[in-house]
């Protein structure tokens, strides 16, 4: 990953980057099992917490800025927050002396690929970026699919594309069917783990937002994997809207000290001054 590929331009103003991410996670922390269908959830609770997707999110940032691999990060982190509700696969994984891909096509490579969309300037080397921290574990193409329909998303939102844009652009590339309205979606909508059940709501959350609160509400409500819905939708919602500073010091006050300072070096290399 050489650092003339990297952004430092060309991006709306922000005063951090990875918080959406972090936000959808932990807002959706409560509901993850729950099956919320009710947009007027309580936002924080006492419960609400760092799960799995924000680690891997900050892991993969990590991985950029040291210049380590996607893999050797995504192991470390994992290991050092072990109870952070990974799923069994995953776990086998990481306690492995030689951790292999495992041909998941689940939601995970999806989850934590928001950072890969804030570090590279063009495109072509953001779905190449994220195409390789999802292949570390998620090999199996819908997986690959996922982690660069998200990524590319977010690139587009945060250089200023509009709504239809994104949404032709996902199309046409991934062959995702963003023309399901949520009320349609929502009725029969359940906990689902893959890319594929779950890329595609995301996007249509933010898609159908008026604001970055109402997109985290509409993913979470929708009854399915909670925190990896908002997690997804959040890191697309950051980029287009930003993330409202009273949510920003909500997550400031949840996560933990050494993580919080991965999202302030990221940051500071990666995003530009606050609006």
């Amino acid at each position: 990953m050489n650092s003339s590929d990297r952004a430092s331009a060309a991006r709306p103003p922000r005063a951090y980057c990875l918080l959406g991410a972090i936000a959808g996670d932990v807002i959706g922390s409560v509901y993850e099992f729950e099956g919320c269908k009710d947009y007027d959830f309580e936002l924080f609770t006492e419960s609400s917490r760092v799960t799995d997707d924000s680690i891997l999110t900050l892991a993969i940032a990590d991985a950029i800025l040291s210049g380590r691999s996607y893999a050797e990060c995504v192991r470390e982190y994992a290991l050092a927050h072990p109870r952070a509700g990974y799923g069994g696969f995953f776990r086998a994984s990481m306690r492995s002396s030689d951790p292999q891909p495992y041909g998941s096509y689940g939601n995970g490579s999806a989850m934590r690929v928001s950072a890969v969309a804030w570090a590279f300037l063009r495109s072509d080397q953001v779905l190449e970026e994220a195409k390789r921290s999802a292949e570390i574990t998620h090999n199996h193409p819908e997986g690959i699919k996922g982690a660069q329909a998200i990524a590319l998303a977010i690139f587009l939102a945060r250089t200023g594309s509009s709504k239809d844009t994104i949404k032709q652009e996902i199309t046409s590339r991934f062959g995702y069917d963003l023309t399901p309205t949520l009320s349609e979606i929502w009725p029969a909508y359940s906990f689902d783990e893959t890319c594929q059940g779950t890329v595609p709501p995301a996007l249509i959350a933010f898609l159908e937002s008026g604001h970055f609160e109402d997109a985290i509400r509409k993913a979470v409500s929708l009854g399915g994997d909670a925190d990896t819905l908002g997690a997804i939708t959040g890191s697309v919602a950051e980029a287009y809207y930003g993330v409202p500073r009273s949510i920003a010091a909500e997550l400031h006050a949840r996560v933990l000290p050494e993580l919080w300072a991965v999202v302030e070096r990221f940051s500071a290399r990666f995003a530009s001054t606050p609006q």
